[in-house]
């Protein structure tokens, strides 16, 4: 029945989306030559006839591209942004195909506009549309309509954390129908979800059972019989899922290689390992570092001044901290302290009502334009616009024993605004929680990702309630 309720929807968003392209399309040719905006200019203006007649050949080719790019696998437990990620990507492809074409046809009275209103359009009105469908679906499922029932094999700390995501996320439609375990008790509950017996009743269970999913979520210690235990669920047809029990361990997208035949999950995956991601991202620092000191030199002139004549010592304060690959670097302030001994200076972190902090050093601590000299420890390579703030040496030797995978940060350049700052975790906050989100980053990485970090720094970012 699922699949069939898939197959119905897939079909379903098909005609859909080829409606939209039509839509759009002529929506596109009417702003083109038709409305307020039209520029009247007949001359080299193809028919009508022939634009239109342009779909037989858009409309099947964009519906191929969305298939290519996943928009019309299931998307339970997915989060909408994919679909958006291969929605655009699709739009975008199908745009360039239609201008080479153009090119080789040497069609050059074909409007070159016309398509980009057209893409842009088809790309707003697919988005929306398949955002309200999604919407429309997880509310059927939370009334319990095209519900997927599911067993799940084995218990451990993955079987809690599966039927917590579950529970959370009713839009999903999975409703358990219990657990099979060797060695919990049988009628053990877990938010409602009971042990119903030992993994050698599964045969009969299948048997007695209408059944669309099989979640293998058997712990670390029993993964010696996961070959027995996927050979008796394959057995019965049900489409079997293996949740495994190392998720502490490795990357919630881990990064598989092949070595002829055999497979290797590499424990952590750094896109910024990749040479072609480090240009990219360097260039990008570099470009808008300058950008942002130009713009910004007025009110670092100010800055400079009322540190100067707030209180005796250097305008710009250099601290030692620990950046990419473990080294060590001068990272630079605009002074907000009074001057102190080194030794003073190391002993801990800027606490609340802190004495040592000047006026003028609260403010700027406040709303971080003591950080802006970083943009020139950017240039010198130090750090990075987005990623990690970097540590003081002391504190890394401790926390490196303290806080697991706390090392892992260093992979990659520290970064003058980073994905923990911007979800509020600056300053006196949990360190535990800033590593997570650096992580996220770190393994999630991309330009659209930095580049929405540093969108968010101007709304969120400055003003710090945990800066003292």
């Amino acid at each position: 029945m699922i699949k069939d309720n898939q197959k119905n929807f897939n079909r379903l968003r098909l005609i859909i989306d080829a409606l939209i392209a039509i839509g759009t399309y002529f929506l596109a040719w009417y702003i083109k030559f038709e409305s307020f905006f039209a520029v009247d200019d007949e001359v080299g203006r193809l028919s009508n006839e022939y634009y239109f007649s342009a779909l037989w050949y858009i409309v099947p080719g964009f519906l191929f591209l969305y298939y290519f790019f996943d928009t019309y696998t299931p998307k339970r437990g997915h989060r909408f942004s994919g679909e958006v990620g291969g929605i655009f990507k699709a739009n975008i492809f199908g745009a360039a195909i239609i201008l080479i074409v153009l090119q080789l046809i040497k069609q050059l009275n074909f409007s070159r506009s016309l398509i980009f209103i057209f893409v842009a359009l088809n790309t707003f009105a697919v988005t929306l549309v398949h955002f309200f469908l999604q919407k429309i679906l997880g509310t059927l499922r939370k009334k319990g309509y095209n519900v997927k029932y599911v067993l799940l094999v084995g218990y451990s700390r993955t079987t809690e954390e599966y039927i917590k995501r579950i529970f959370s996320n009713p839009q999903w439609g999975y409703y358990i129908r219990g657990i099979l375990d060797d060695e919990v008790p049988i009628g053990t509950e877990y938010k409602g979800i009971k042990v119903l017996g030992h993994i050698a009743n599964l045969d009969m269970i299948l048997e007695n059972s209408n059944l669309d999913e099989i979640a293998i979520t058997i712990g670390l210690k029993d993964y010696s019989r996961l070959e027995e235990i996927v050979d008796r669920c394959e057995k019965s047809g049900v489409h079997t899922k293996f949740i495994p029990d190392y998720m502490s361990i490795i990357p919630s997208v881990p990064y598989t290689e092949d070595l002829q035949g055999l497979s290797a999950i590499n424990i952590r995956y750094v896109p910024l390992s990749n040479t072609f991601n480090q240009i990219v991202k360097r260039v990008f620092d570099v470009f808008f570092a300058l950008v942002g000191i130009i713009i910004t030199s007025p009110i670092m002139l100010v800055c400079a001044i009322l540190v100067k004549t707030s209180s005796e010592g250097p305008v710009i304060f250099k601290q030692e901290r620990v950046g990419l690959h473990n080294r060590h670097f001068w990272m630079y302030k605009f002074r907000s302290m009074r001057m102190q001994d080194e030794n003073s200076e190391k002993k801990a972190w800027t606490t609340k009502d802190d004495p040592r902090v000047t006026k003028v050093g609260a403010v700027l601590r406040k709303t971080s334009l003591d950080e802006l000299p970083q943009l020139f420890n950017i240039l010198k390579g130090d750090m990075s616009l987005v990623g990690p703030r970097p540590e003081r040496p002391q504190f890394v030797e401790q926390f490196k024993e303290e806080i697991p995978r706390y090392m892992i940060k260093h992979q990659v350049r520290p970064g003058l605004t980073g994905w923990a700052q911007v979800n509020g975790y600056r300053g006196d906050t949990s360190i535990y929680k800033r590593i997570e989100y650096d992580l996220f980053y770190i393994e999630n990485w991309s330009m659209w990702l930095d580049m929405r970090i540093i969108f968010r720094t101007f709304f969120v970012g400055f003003i710090n309630k945990n800066a003292y």
